[in-house]
C-alpha cells in the first residue's frame, strides 16, 4: 500500500497589522499563527481522529493559499516526509475558480511525485448542512424570544467577480478545473447550501440570500448585497434578522469585522436588529464531514491504485491523477 495522508486547503490571514502588506501582495498576486490558521489546524486534528476512528490512521496536513503554512511549503514536507498519495479538499465548500482552483494550481505546482484525489466541491454534503443547522438553531431561538415572534434568517456568502459565474466555457479563457468543466457552479452550490440549511431547521420563518464582502476592484462582482438586502428587509418591516454566513467554515475578518461590525451598524441605521449565528470552527460535525470526503477520497485512490489507471474522474466532482504524467 502507497503511504497516504489528507490535505486541507485554506485561505489563511495575518495576525498583525505588520504583517498585511506581504499578505495583501500573496492575494492579489502573487511566529505566531493567525487565529483563522489556528481554527484550521484544530479542524484538521479533529479530521485526523475521525479518520483514525473509521480505521484509516492517516496524517492530515493543513496548507494556506495566502499565508503561513504555505501550500508549496506543506506539499513539499509531505513529500519528504515520504507521502505517496493524498486526498485533497478545499475548506471552502462551494466550487468557484477563483477559489478552489487556485488551491488546486497551488498544490499541482508542487505535487510531482504525489498521486492525488481533488474534491473540487461538497456544497451540498449532509453533515456540512447540520454543521450550520446546529449554529443557527439557538441564535434563531435567542433572536425569537427576544423579539417576541419567528426571526428570519439572512444567509451569505462571499462575493466573487461577476466574469468568474458569467463566462462561457468556451470563451472565458480561466483555466479549467477539470477536463470538459463549464460555468463556475459557484453562485448556484452557494445558494443551494442555503435552500439546504433551510430546509433543515423548519422553524425559519423567512430566508433570504446575499453575497457579502464584494472586491472593489476587476470590474463588478456578483450579488444582491448584503446592504442591498437589507434595505428591503427594513422596507418590508422586518425589525431582526439572524445573517448567517454559510460560505466561510471559521472566524475570519469577513465575519469579525463584515459582518459583527459593518453589517450590524448598517443594519442598526434601519432598525434592524441583527443577530449572528457561532461559526463552525472547530465543530465536531463539520469535522465529520470532512473526515467522510477524506476518507472517500483515500478510497477512490485505492481504487484507481487497484485498476492502474493513470488518470480517474470520479462522478465530476473530484479527480485522481497521477502527477508525474
Amino acid at each position: 500500500m502507497a503511504k497516504q495522508a489528507v490535505l486541507l486547503l485554506a485561505h489563511g490571514t495575518p495576525e498583525t497589522v505588520e504583517q498585511i502588506p506581504e499578505y495583501l501582495r500573496n492575494v492579489v498576486s502573487g511566529r505566531p499563527l493567525p487565529q483563522a490558521v489556528i481554527e484550521e489546524i484544530q479542524q484538521g486534528r479533529l479530521v485526523e481522529a475521525e479518520l483514525a476512528a473509521a480505521g484509516q490512521p492517516v496524517k492530515v496536513y493543513v496548507g494556506m493559499r495566502n499565508w503561513r503554512p504555505y501550500i508549496p511549503d506543506v506539499v513539499r514536507q509531505m513529500r519528504a516526509d515520504g507521502v505517496e498519495e493524498a486526498a485533497v479538499l478545499c475548506m471552502a465548500p462551494q466550487n468557484s475558480r477563483t477559489s478552489v482552483g487556485l488551491y488546486r494550481r497551488a498544490v499541482e505546482a508542487e505535487a510531482s511525485g504525489i498521486r492525488i484525489d481533488f474534491t473540487a466541491g461538497w456544497a451540498h454534503h449532509p453533515l456540512l448542512i447540520e454543521a450550520f443547522a446546529e449554529r443557527l438553531r439557538p441564535a434563531l431561538s435567542k433572536l425569537s424570544a427576544e423579539t417576541g415572534g419567528p426571526a428570519p434568517v439572512l444567509f451569505t456568502a462571499h462575493s466573487v467577480p461577476s466574469r468568474t459565474v458569467e463566462a462561457s466555457a468556451a470563451n472565458d479563457g480561466q483555466p479549467r478545473l477539470w477536463p470538459g468543466e463549464g460555468a463556475d457552479p459557484y453562485a448556484e452550490e452557494a445558494k443551494g447550501t442555503a435552500a439546504l440549511v433551510a430546509a433543515s431547521v423548519p422553524e425559519i420563518s423567512q430566508w433570504w440570500f446575499a453575497f457579502q464582502s464584494q472586491g472593489a476592484s476587476g470590474g463588478p462582482w456578483i450579488g444582491p448585497s448584503v446592504e442591498s438586502t437589507l434595505d428591503s428587509i427594513a422596507a418590508a418591516g422586518v425589525t431582526a434578522v439572524v445573517l448567517q454566513p454559510i460560505g466561510f467554515l471559521c472566524d475570519h475578518v469577513e465575519i469579525l469585522f463584515d459582518v459583527d461590525i459593518l453589517f450590524r451598524e448598517y443594519a442598526a441605521k434601519l432598525g434592524i436588529k441583527l443577530q449572528r449565528p457561532e461559526s463552525l470552527n472547530a465543530s465536531p460535525t463539520l469535522a465529520c464531514a470532512v473526515a467522510d470526503l477524506a476518507g472517500q477520497g483515500l478510497g477512490r485512490l485505492n481504487e484507481a491504485l487497484q485498476r492502474g489507471p493513470k488518470y480517474h474522474v470520479n462522478g465530476g466532482a473530484s479527480e485522481i491523477a497521477d502527477s508525474k504524467t
